[in-house]
Parts: structure tokens; C-alpha cells; sequence
């Protein structure tokens, strides 16, 4: 039998990575704390005194998930052309994160509705809101955040599919009307 010593950030990594992996074969509010602790052959308890939460540990796998932060880096004239070609990509496929597709299945659920919120804010909307100038730049900002979105609902309902050219190019025009300034 292995005895594991005690290591906290051991263990805190175990719980994620548990609840990494059950969050996106699962969907958030079919896993438990229990599966996870399980998962992670630690305490039950931990969960709560490192996360606080089932909610907080989801915060957490959160957190650590890439974002579209390299796509909104670079020049502004390019963005939206960026923007089309990686929004065209979520055409072609489900997600490659785990947790991208966690989201797909339980953005619905009440307990975490303000963790996403707040997750598309600070890894999607604040960045491009920043990048753009005038007065209108939060709601130019969340029109073309409802186009790449927008994809991945569209993939979910109705399967992938295979983006075109020419899709790219009517992408990236949507994504210039939306981030195109007043006059």
C-alpha cells in the first residue's frame, strides 16, 4: 500500500483535476462533491475548505481554462477577421476544452448562472470592450460576444459542420458591423 504524505496543493490539484474531468463527461449538476471527492481519493470535506463550494471548485476549473484572450490580442484591423476565422473553427467541431463543453451542457443551471456571467465578462466582453473606442463599445462588444456564441449553439442543436471560405469571410463581416464605431 503507497502512503501519500500530506500535501495541500497535492490534493487541491487532484480535486480539480477531478472535477475537470466529471464536470465535462457529467455536465455540472449531475456531479456531486461526493463523485469528486471520490475521483480524487480525497476527504469529502476538502472540497469545502479549498473551494468553499461545488460552485467554487467549478469557479476554479473555470478559471484555468484557455480563453479567446490570443484572438483578441494584436491589431484591431485584423480583429475581426481573427474573430471569424476562430469562431468558423467552433463550426467545425466540439470543443476541445472539457470544460467548453461542460458549459455547453450546463449553462442553464441557476447555482452557477453568475460564475458564467462573470466568466464571459472578464475573459471575453471587458477584453474587447477594451480594445474598442466611443461610447458604444460595451454593447458593439456583446453584439459580436452573441455571433461567436452564437456558433456554438447552432453546432449543438444541429451538429458540425465543415466552415467554408466563404463562411469565414461572412464571419468576419459580421464581426466588423459589430465592431465598427458610430459615423
Amino acid at each position: 500500500m503507497e502512503v501519500r504524505l500530506r500535501d495541500r496543493e497535492a490534493t487541491r490539484e487532484r480535486l480539480l483535476a477531478a472535477a475537470r474531468a466529471l464536470f465535462a463527461e457529467h455536465g455540472y449538476e449531475r456531479v456531486t462533491v461526493r463523485m469528486i471527492a471520490a475521483a480524487a481519493d480525497a476527504n469529502i470535506a476538502l472540497v469545502g475548505r479549498y473551494f468553499g463550494s461545488k460552485a467554487g471548485l467549478f469557479g476554479e476549473v473555470l478559471a484555468g481554462e484557455p480563453t479567446v484572450r490570443q484572438v483578441l490580442e494584436g491589431d484591431l484591423e485584423g480583429l475581426a477577421r481573427r474573430l471569424g476565422e476562430y469562431t468558423a473553427q467552433r463550426m467545425r467541431a466540439e470543443p476541445d476544452s472539457p470544460i467548453l463543453r461542460t458549459l455547453e451542457r450546463s449553462a442553464g443551471d441557476p447555482e452557477i448562472q453568475a460564475l458564467l456571467s462573470e466568466r464571459l465578462r472578464t475573459a471575453v466582453v471587458n477584453p474587447l470592450v477594451a480594445r474598442l473606442e466611443g461610447d458604444d463599445a460595451m454593447a458593439r462588444a456583446r453584439m459580436a460576444t452573441a455571433v461567436f456564441l452564437g456558433v456554438g449553439s447552432v453546432r449543438r442543436l444541429l451538429g458540425p459542420s465543415d466552415p467554408t471560405p466563404e463562411d469565414v469571410d461572412r464571419l468576419t463581416g459580421l464581426f466588423e458591423a459589430c465592431l465598427r464605431g458610430r459615423g
